[in-house]
């Protein structure tokens, strides 16, 4: 897959999350989920998918007459490769400059900064232990 997420148009975007959050779908799935929103029709989301799937986004398999989509790729794998791309780009590949800028942010709350934390002290325990 060569386009970064970035590169993805706000339908696009939008299906691959709804995949995401369903682990597989229909395009019927993906147009009721997306519908919620913003009526669409279903050749709209039919033809987003197959250019998603040509674009190696999204991979089918047949079930009776529906074609099931499947990400290639899990959102965590896609977000980690955005984040390194941001960190490179904007921050001169420099985590703790990154992470600065992060917790300059006025918008984080005392329950992120706690959760970060939690997050922190988690991932210094997972080093000691070799995990």
């Amino acid at each position: 897959m060569r386009q970064s997420v970035e590169s993805l148009g706000e339908l696009q975007r939008s299906v691959m999350e709804t995949i995401w959050d369903l682990d597989e779908a229909t395009v019927h799935e993906v147009r009721d989920r997306l519908a919620k929103k913003k009526p669409l029709a279903y050749t709209t989301i039919l033809s987003t998918m197959q250019k998603l799937e040509k674009a190696g986004w999204l991979k089918h398999r047949a079930d009776g007459r529906m074609h099931v989509f499947r990400a290639t790729r899990s959102r965590e794998e896609v977000g980690m490769g955005a984040m390194k791309r941001l960190m490179s780009r904007a921050f001169k590949g420099d985590p703790l400059l990154m992470f600065q800028h992060l917790l300059e942010d006025e918008k984080l709350t005392a329950e992120d900064l706690a959760e970060m934390r939690a997050m922190i002290d988690a991932r210094r325990k997972r080093g000691r232990d070799g995990k």
